[in-house]
């Protein structure tokens, strides 16, 4: 029985230093981009249906929550513009607001502007106005039209998305989430994209 023993540990041990298992299948090198500016392919906006600088988004009062002004993107030409798709809801977009105004009080003189664009729905807008007072939110607050949630979001449906606009109005990178890699992050792209002067 011993014997037994020692025959089927050694074999068990040949199987497990030489590999019992068949070769792994070869790796296909392909020379595609996996991702545009940093954005994953798989995360890329949808082609747009009209020009980016015509989507727009709606101004609201967040004190009254009235609606007020129809502004586009073409209206910020020269300007960075970063977009951030939040809703109260959402716990890491309430931890990114402290973060975007401390962008906007150090770059609002260099020419950069935030807008948090609010995609809760009708409920969650409500709650607006609380929270903008909670948390006293500087930037400018608005609701976008669906084209512009379609091109930025692409295949994710997830929140806060943050989206960086250069001056010409082109989209530069996208951050989906918010934690301390992706604000370091931020800050990086940010610096970049305002001292390139684009």
């Amino acid at each position: 029985m011993d014997s037994l023993k020692v025959a089927f540990l050694l074999v068990l041990g040949l199987c497990l230093f030489s590999g019992c298992r068949p070769p792994a299948a070869p790796k296909e090198i392909s020379n595609r981009p996996t991702s545009i500016n940093g954005i994953p392919i798989s995360d890329q906006p949808f082609p747009p249906s009209k020009p980016i600088h015509l989507m727009t988004w709606q101004v609201f009062d967040p004190e009254t929550n009235k609606d007020l002004e129809i502004q586009k993107l073409g209206d910020f030409q020269g300007k960075v513009l970063i977009l951030d798709f939040w809703a109260t809801y959402c716990p890491p977009c309430l931890e990114e607001i402290p973060h975007l105004k401390s962008l906007q009080q150090r770059y609002g003189s260099e020419n950069l502007q935030i807008i948090g664009l609010h995609v809760g729905g009708g409920e969650d807008r409500a709650r607006v106005p609380d929270f903008h007072k909670k948390l006293q939110i500087t930037y400018p607050l608005a609701t976008p039209e669906e084209e512009l949630v379609r091109f930025v979001f692409g295949t994710v449906s997830e929140i806060p998305q943050t989206a960086i606009f250069d001056r010409k109005g082109r989209l530069v990178k996208k951050f989906v989430g918010f934690n301390e890699q992706i604000k370091t992050e931020m800050d990086e792209v940010l610096e970049k994209v305002i001292s390139s002067g684009q």
